[in-house]
């Protein structure tokens, strides 16, 4: 199955994507004006399409207790509308906290400086969240 994670923030779009080997790269960094979530949403479109992407895992921005804030209201939002405006495709959450800062982690051992950091960090974050969901389904598999 082809994956695409996503890490939705106010002004960018992180998205990574598996491969035939289920190894999970870093797709894009796509960037929108604050609130043009429409932008991000038809972007998206595009890239389920032109990847042929089965399963969508976006980011689930919980606070620290667990609870469900203003951001993942957002991110339910954010989906809900791209359902409404394209095909539907089945959408799974996957809890985010903590991979902004395992993301800027690896960036860093990569040798990567801040201001390199700053421009991928959502990807990566993308990454981690579609490898997190990967590694939980292997398991829920055995």
């Amino acid at each position: 199955m082809k994956y695409l994670g996503l890490d939705l923030g106010t002004t960018t779009l992180g998205i990574a994507k598996n491969d035939e080997l289920g190894i999970v790269h870093i797709y894009e960094n796509f960037k929108f004006e604050p609130g043009n979530f429409k932008k991000a949403r038809t972007h998206l479109n595009e890239v389920v399409k032109k990847e042929k992407i089965d399963k969508i895992i976006i980011g689930l921005p919980l606070q620290l207790d667990g609870v469900e804030g203003k951001r993942a209201a957002s991110t339910r939002r954010f989906i809900d509308d791209y359902l409404n405006e394209f095909e539907a495709i089945e959408v799974i959450y996957q809890d985010e906290r903590y991979t902004t800062i395992e993301a800027k982690e690896r960036l860093q051992a990569y040798g990567y400086k801040q201001v390199k950091i700053e421009q991928m960090i959502d990807a990566m974050s993308a990454v981690i969240i579609l490898e997190d969901y990967l590694r939980k389904e292997k398991n829920n598999g055995r």
